[in-house]
């Protein structure tokens, strides 16, 4: 039988999907299950158990089989996708010893020593000691050492989701570069952990054997072992090829290969991303992650809450919205929709800055949402339109942060996620940027990513450029309304780029006065 069929496993924060692709891109078979993304024990804590993740997967992959759709001897590889960020300590035995603690949690390490030597005063002079007290305070690893120092000294193995996960599925200790994202010492410009002499290492003290064996994107991580293949069902022996994170797979699921593509991804949090070949940090300090292209960078953009906004207004405001999607038996997203469209573009003078959640620079840790505008003539669905518009001009933002940086203009964007499923949403995306702005074929562009990486791996397509042009492809393309993109255009310039400047002042006395946003400890 010919071996030409791709398994994706995509672990993300609301589920967990196993998907099947064909060389083409299309997507034959998907069993999802749906998860509890954290568990919280105290306020600012976001945990879950790893072996809940295993579980899930398993079912995720029985359920697919239980379809009776695919033969598994047609299946040439495994690739893997997850969230970011999220970490797991093993024992010497390989088991956990504590609850993960996932992307979303808000505890931070105070106190740490800052880093010292020449690179203190490098800092020092730079003016980045912030930065870096920052990013030692936001390093799990410090908090476990710190205020769980036994859990600290049984750690064999300090891996994120992905490499926990390939570690059940293979039984070694590894995982892809493409996942390699968040506070770790690792060195985003070589791809590879950082030398002993970096800095890193001081910012977040380990031992470098606690950490996995990386391999690049389109790499072999191992086999499917005996114990997970009859756990979940795939095939002893097939191999499992590195991707990348989540957001880096959706990059190239979006057939975003080129710098001047812009990959926006509409999820619980709002990104910008573009591939780039050349490492740019996109703001001093903070560098691009690692893509899901052997040896590229994934230069990155974030509004952290992003869509969950969207979640949080249909929860807080949205009752009325949901009982009358129930009642004619449609989705809520087509009752939101036609209640946003109609409000005008700029909906009436009602600006929103969507920083619900603090960031590390832009915005600063001080950064609190605003709404401004309101009137007597405004209703809920300016307000949703509003959210709609803050978060498309947050990334236009973000977009021209990185075209100063790169100096490559983005000409096109692409939109994945759950928000690229609301057709206003594409039309606010395009008048707010003033590009096109397209759908891929496929919602689950992350799983069809990590997909590319396993086709490429396999030999199946020759390169990242061919297997990006046979597996990926726009939809529909949302062209820009050009009396709506001047509304937008001005209002961008006057009004929201001015915003965090004049208000950053007030964010820092309210949080001085009332102690919000909290430091979580």
């Amino acid at each position: 039988m010919i071996k030409d069929l791709l398994l994706a496993i995509d672990n993300g924060t609301q589920s967990v999907r196993a998907l099947v692709f064909d060389l083409a891109g299309n997507l034959l078979a998907k069993s999802r299950i749906p998860l509890q993304p954290y568990v919280s024990s105290q306020p600012g804590y976001a945990e879950q158990d790893p072996d809940y993740y295993w579980k899930n997967l398993c079912l995720a992959c029985q359920g697919l089989w239980a379809q009776g759709i695919i033969d598994k001897e047609a299946i040439a590889g495994v690739a893997l996708t997850t969230q970011r960020s999220t970490l797991i300590n093993l024992d010497a035995q390989g088991q956990p010893l504590r609850p993960a603690i996932t992307w979303m949690d808000q505890r931070r390490a105070l106190g740490e020593p800052p880093v010292g030597g020449i690179w203190g005063l490098l800092f020092s002079v730079a003016g980045m000691r912030g930065t870096v007290a920052y990013l030692q305070a936001e390093a799990e690893a410090n908090w476990i050492r710190t205020q769980q120092p036994e859990i600290w000294r049984a750690t064999h193995k300090y891996l994120y989701l992905s490499g926990y996960l390939t570690y059940r599925l293979t039984e070694r200790f590894a995982d892809s570069v493409g996942c390699q994202v968040g506070y770790m010492p690792f060195d985003y410009k070589n791809l590879r952990w950082a030398n002993k002499s970096d800095w890193k290492w001081q910012a977040v003290p380990m031992d470098p054997s606690v950490l996995a064996d990386l391999e690049h994107p389109a790499h072999p991580l191992g086999e499917i072992s005996a114990a997970a293949s009859a756990a979940t069902g795939i095939p002893q022996g097939l191999p499992l090829i590195a991707a990348a994170a989540d957001k880096a797979c959706e990059v190239i699921g979006s057939g975003c290969l080129e710098p001047n593509i812009g990959c926006l991804g509409y999820g619980t949090s709002a990104t910008f991303c573009t591939t780039q070949r050349r490492y740019i940090e996109p703001i001093p300090l903070i560098p691009p992650y690692p893509s899901a292209v052997s040896n590229a960078y994934c230069m990155e953009y974030q509004v952290y809450r992003g869509f969950w906004m969207v979640s949080w207004f249909k929860q807080e405001f949205g009752q009325h919205e949901m009982q009358t999607a129930e009642a004619r038996g449609v989705p809520p997203e087509v009752i939101f929709d036609e209640m946003v469209g109609q409000v005008p573009a700029g909906s009436m003078g009602l600006m929103l800055q969507p920083y619900w959640s603090p960031g590390l620079k832009i915005p600063g840790p001080e950064a609190k949402g605003a709404i401004i505008g309101f009137g007597d003539v405004h209703t809920r669905g300016h307000m949703y339109r509003a959210i709609l518009e803050g978060l498309a001009y947050d990334l236009r933002d973000g977009m021209h942060r990185f075209e100063k940086r790169s100096h490559t203009p983005i000409t096109e964007v692409r939109v994945s996620g759950g928000g690229s499923q609301s057709n206003v949403a594409m039309q606010i995306t395009a008048d707010v940027f003033g590009l096109p702005a397209g759908r891929p074929h496929i919602y689950e562009t992350s799983g069809l990513g990590a997909a590319i990486d396993a086709a490429v791996g396999l030999g199946l397509h020759s390169s990242f450029e061919q297997a990006v042009g046979a597996m990926t492809r726009i939809s529909q393309v949302y062209e820009p309304d050009p009396r709506q993109h001047a509304i937008y255009d001005e209002l961008y310039h006057t009004v929201y780029a001015q915003m965090y400047r004049r208000l950053r002042p007030l964010y820092k006395k309210i949080q001085r006065i009332t102690g919000y946003p909290s430091q979580v400890d």
